[in-house]
């Protein structure tokens, strides 16, 4: 193995750590979603271990292993044919179908897009870290075949994605539900594989998200409070976007690096 490819292993999977770690610290530790009332708390998290690391500093990551020749950008999402109109338009009316295939706890549009509002800007995260970057970098690391390499790549990805629910509070860091968690990222895997584009990607796996969420807002019987335009939530979401755009415009996108060749 390529001693930079090596290199950006080393990296990626250290990234993944230090996000999981800010999870930890910043939510888990003081079960920040489990309290109401910690507005503050909840900022931080968001802030800190979603904005600032999951999102710009996983960009910055991608850029220093594109650069350095650790990864093919193709592999990372970020390549030509991102962002695809037509696989976004895919992963969005995919994740919508799946949600009413669960039993859509709300047909409610507001409250669909409210809590799709409320999971985005961690959902980037998520995608941004596990395949984007821990995926992007594996996937010309396996030997065989595309599909194998793709394969062992998605198995990796997918298991980084539900043990990183462990640093979450409750219930999300039981076993059971790291387990169900590791089986949904097989799902967001294979879509970003296929699609090889991390927006598409993002619309798809956020919506893997919206069930949990409103089936927990049914259960509680607060559907009624996300019937209305939840302004807070979806100006994060609008404002995390904007920050993936920016960042990815202005971290990756000026490489406009010839694709490594010897990478797969």
């Amino acid at each position: 193995m390529p001693v930079k490819v090596r290199n950006a292993i080393i990296l990626a999977l250290a990234f993944y750590v230090v996000w999981t770690a800010a999870t930890f610290f910043l939510e888990g530790r003081i079960q920040t979603l489990l309290r109401p009332e910690a507005v503050f708390d909840r900022l931080v998290y968001v802030v800190v271990a979603n904005l600032a690391i999951g999102i710009v500093g996983a960009l910055l990551m991608l850029r220093f292993v594109i650069s350095s020749g650790g990864v093919n950008q193709e592999h990372t999402g970020f390549g030509r044919r991102s962002p695809s109109i037509p696989w976004m338009a895919m992963g969005a009316a995919l994740g919508l179908g799946l949600y009413f295939i669960q039993g859509a706890p709300s047909t409610n549009p507001m409250v669909i897009l409210n809590a799709y509002a409320q999971v985005f800007v961690v959902s980037v995260a998520e995608v941004l870290v596990c395949w984007a970057l821990v995926g992007g970098v594996l996937k010309g690391v396996f030997g065989g075949s595309r599909w194998v390499a793709a394969a062992g790549a998605a198995v990796v990805a997918s298991l980084l994605f539900g043990v990183y629910h462990f640093a979450h509070s409750p219930p999300f860091d039981t076993i059971g539900m790291v387990v169900l968690l590791t089986v949904v990222g097989l799902a967001t895997s294979a879509f970003f594989f296929a699609s090889r584009d991390v927006y598409a990607t993002i619309a798809f796996h956020n919506f893997l998200g919206v069930y949990g969420v409103v089936q927990a807002l049914a259960a509680a019987d607060k559907l009624g409070g996300y019937a209305v335009p939840q302004v807070p939530l979806l100006a994060t979401a609008i404002f995390s976007l904007l920050i993936l755009v920016a960042a990815d415009a202005l971290i990756v996108r000026r490489l406009q690096l010839p694709q490594a060749g010897a990478l797969r």
